[in-house]
């Protein structure tokens, strides 16, 4: 099998990635959230999303596992902090989710957000959003 070839010098500097972002989209779980009487332990189905915006040096030029930024951490972190009590509120697991993520090295801007789609049948969701700018 051959390696193709690096094409360096080919793409225009003034096409070059000014931004690397990636993302966990709609992640889809079960969170024991809310402080109504009705909601306290009785898990809600809850949609989490983050963007990452990393450095250049954290975003993979090579193609392989270990030079990638670990989707898998985003993924089971949040289902840590999901999963390790109960929230009151949307706003407390959104800073938790942020705060973890903003610690990465390499991270340069990042967007959270949270909602729950099965509230009000006549909106698709309600939630929160917290981001770097």
């Amino acid at each position: 099998m051959t390696t193709p070839p690096i094409l360096d010098g080919l793409v225009p500097a003034a096409l070059a990635p000014k931004t690397r972002r990636i993302f966990l989209q709609e992640f889809d779980l079960p969170v024991d959230i809310g402080f109504h009487d009705f909601e306290i332990g009785a898990p809600q189905r809850l949609t989490v999303s983050v963007e990452v915006w990393v450095d250049e040096a954290s975003f993979a030029i090579e193609d392989n596992a270990a030079a990638a930024w670990n989707y898998d951490f985003l993924r089971t972190e949040i289902i840590r902090l999901a999963n390790s009590r109960r929230f009151n509120l949307q706003e407390t697991l959104a800073r938790a989710i942020y705060d973890l993520v903003a610690a990465r090295a390499g991270v340069k801007a990042l967007r959270v957000s949270t909602c729950k789609p099965d509230i009000y049948p006549d909106c698709a969701g309600v939630g929160v959003e917290l981001a770097s700018f």
